[in-house]
């Protein structure tokens, strides 16, 4: 009857955990009492949820372990035109206890959150009339949690093989360029093709505008314009080339421009937009972005809140199955 180690009913716990997936714990035991006539605490309310996210975050380790066991098919049926991968972190505000020894941004190099990674898998089989990408409808899941690069790596891949990551006839990684993010994908996703989000590049390529142009306005919105073309045809070297030669002789100085001029050296192949749009895939990584801000941002970051990591995890894998339209197959097998 699902009633072992809890007094509430297996009903309870399904509501209980579907109103914390959206809400604060004292809104869902306001919200149980107003719609349910069920007296919660605040206290009873954050218990219920999190066990069930618990439940569920190991219920998806062990269909990921199981995936792990599978050997790479050579000899697919490839039924699926193109699988997208985007994953990237934000930080989540933690107890003091959890951020302890910790390096941050704060002013005194302390933390104050954690980050979550989070990933998500798409589909995408249609352009749309001006032949630009269309997300397949309701082809969106999402897994995450507070964890190492190494493990969330694994995470991630499995969530791939289980959206039919060796059905696919192309594979596109999606991210933002980071040194974490280009390790994971060098050692999962070697194949795919990696795309730097074109949003990002242009941030950087801003940056870049600032750091050599700072006190000259004009050559600076000129420059800007003049690369952020070349940025959308994917001459990268150019703009390399030229923003080499307006950096001061001594090797020593002008360190904040070297540094995005590396950044773009690092990632020729993967900005290389004029090409990624001729052969229809996206070349922006809003979907994680949003997600971010949704799945994680929406219920995690709200103001003054702090979370240890096994509370925040809990609700994150909430999130994730709730958005990823999980929920049946988790309570179904839970009462098999």
């Amino acid at each position: 009857m699902d009633l072992v180690q809890t007094s509430r009913s297996p009903g309870v716990q399904r509501q209980v955990a579907r109103l914390g997936a959206k809400e604060t714990f004292h809104e869902v035991a306001c919200d149980m009492k107003e719609l349910a006539g069920i007296r919660l605490s605040r206290k009873d309310a954050e218990r219920i949820a999190e066990a069930v996210g618990e439940d569920m975050a190991r219920w998806d380790k062990a269909g990921r372990d199981k995936l792990l066991t599978l050997e790479v098919p050579l000899d697919t049926l490839r039924t699926i035109k193109t699988i997208y991968i985007e994953f990237d972190g934000t930080g989540v505000p933690m107890t003091k206890k959890e951020t302890q020894g910790r390096k941050g941004k704060q002013e005194d190099g302390t933390a104050k959150t954690r980050e979550a990674k989070l990933g998500c898998v798409f589909t995408q089989t249609k352009l749309d009339e001006e032949g630009r990408p269309v997300r397949d409808p309701a082809s969106t899941t999402f897994t995450g949690a507070i964890e190492t690069a190494g493990v969330f790596g694994t995470r991630i891949y499995c969530e791939a093989v289980r959206r039919g990551l060796f059905a696919a006839m192309c594979v596109v990684v999606l991210t933002d360029g980071a040194e974490w993010i280009r390790n994971i994908v060098q050692l999962h996703f070697s194949n795919a093709v990696h795309i730097v989000d074109l949003y990002h590049a242009r941030q950087h390529l801003i940056e870049l505008c600032r750091c050599l142009f700072d006190r000259d306005i004009r050559r600076l919105n000129r420059y800007k314009e003049l690369w952020w073309e070349e940025l959308d045809d994917g001459n990268i070297e150019k703009i390399i080339e030229e923003a080499t030669a307006f950096l001061p002789k001594d090797s020593k100085a002008g360190k904040d421009a070297r540094r995005e001029i590396a950044y773009f050296q690092t990632n020729i192949e993967r900005m290389r937009y004029k090409a990624f749009r001729d052969k229809g895939y996206f070349v922006g990584s809003g979907v994680i972005e949003a997600g971010c801000k949704t799945v994680i941002g929406k219920r995690l970051k709200q103001s003054g809140m702090e979370w240890t990591v096994r509370g925040a995890n809990a609700i994150i894998a909430l999130r994730c199955v709730t958005e990823s339209a999980r929920l049946e197959d988790y309570w179904e097998q839970r009462v098999v």
